[in-house]
């Protein structure tokens, strides 16, 4: 008997995988369809398709591996990162599979589960004071590097981050629009890595697509016009005056990072937009609950900008956005506030229409 050709059908990828590692990359474009576009056709590139979750599994394999070839990071060293979670979760990850001990310093005001993935992935977390904010856990990754002889991973000054990010998700950007249109790509930014790098491909080999930066609006750090202050290693030296805390967890430091800096010095943008972020957390909900696709405030955040692109834009175009890591990075955040643990009306009510298997 055939197979039924309406039922979906997969053949694998065509090749064995060596390690986890060997997976990273290669996230799928996905058309929105369900969610009013303005007529514009927009797409978003779903970084949780990484094994890890998130965009920053990209940069975690390769600041490991470029220290590897440098000779930077020993065999059996242990390696240091300040993080907000998702940077900290790819690297978990990579060191876990090349048997390096991985110490993350974290500052307590991000997601419990951020460090829970952590220490399940075999991380030590310190975490530091909210108050210090990301100045604060990444002077103590770098006190404790200097204090031990680990690794400091560097992920906001190394070149291996926005690399990678030419090396790989740059060039799946052209890839997948190779012959198709590609009229705006919107991002926001953490490190800074994904707009340096994917904007080194796209102004040389794309130059037509308009590249739109955001930012939350209540920490406006690029759009204030003030220059970080840094110290003798590129590395932040205090926070940033023009921050504020803002909901979007894994964008916008209290500093602007040195990585960041090239897309700043090069141009890499074309036009810098603020988003709300309460606006982020509706978009995300939205994009989960018409779409099915899961993704976490950060993406809800750079969805809410493209729909606000798409309103001014020309009709017909075609816009891609960044989604940079999955929902369930955010269970304790305000982003599930309103999502109920018990039967609400509608469910009881559903529950009672059967006798079989109430809840008393």
């Amino acid at each position: 008997m055939g197979i039924d050709q309406s039922i979906r059908t997969t053949h694998g990828r065509g090749r064995l995988f060596d390690s986890v590692l060997d997976t990273i990359g290669d996230t799928p474009v996905i058309r929105v369809n369900n969610i009013p576009t303005h007529g514009a056709t927009i797409y978003v590139k779903a970084e949780a398709f990484n094994p890890g979750g998130s965009v920053k599994d990209r940069l975690a394999v390769n600041i490991i591996e470029a220290a590897e070839r440098s000779g930077a990071l020993k065999p059996g060293q242990t390696v240091v990162e300040a993080t907000s979670g998702n940077t900290g979760i790819g690297l978990a990850m990579v060191c876990a599979q090349k048997s390096y001990p991985l110490v993350v310093t974290m500052a307590d005001s991000f997601s419990v589960e951020r460090r829970r993935l952590m220490r399940m992935l075999g991380a030590k977390v310190v975490l530091t004071p909210r108050a210090l904010k990301g100045v604060g856990m990444y002077k103590k990754a770098a006190a404790l590097a200097k204090q031990h002889g680990w690794f400091l991973a560097a992920q906001f000054e190394t070149e291996a981050n926005a690399d990678i990010h030419e090396s790989t998700t740059g060039r799946e950007i052209i890839g997948d629009f190779d012959g198709s249109r590609l009229d705006c790509f919107v991002t926001g930014y953490g490190s800074g890595g994904t707009i340096s790098g994917i904007g080194r491909v796209l102004r040389k080999e794309r130059p037509d697509t308009k590249i739109i930066l955001t930012e939350p609006s209540n920490a406006q750090l690029l759009g204030s016009g003030h220059a970080q202050e840094r110290d003798a290693t590129n590395a932040p030296d205090v926070s940033h005056p023009a921050f504020e805390p803002h909901p979007i967890q894994g964008w916008t430091p209290d500093f602007i990072p040195a990585v960041l800096q090239e897309a700043i010095d090069g141009a890499y943008y074309d036009e810098l937009i603020p988003v709300a972020g309460a606006d982020g957390i509706k978009c995300a909900q939205d994009l989960a609950q018409k779409e099915g696709i899961f993704a976490g405030i950060s993406g809800g955040a750079t969805f809410a900008v493209a729909l606000a692109v798409a309103e001014k834009a020309p009709t017909d175009s075609v816009i891609l956005c960044m989604l940079p890591d999955t929902g369930e990075r955010y269970l304790s955040t305000p982003m599930f506030e309103n999502i109920a643990e018990d039967m609400n009306a509608d469910e009881l009510a559903i529950s009672m229409s059967t006798p079989d298997a109430q809840m008393g």
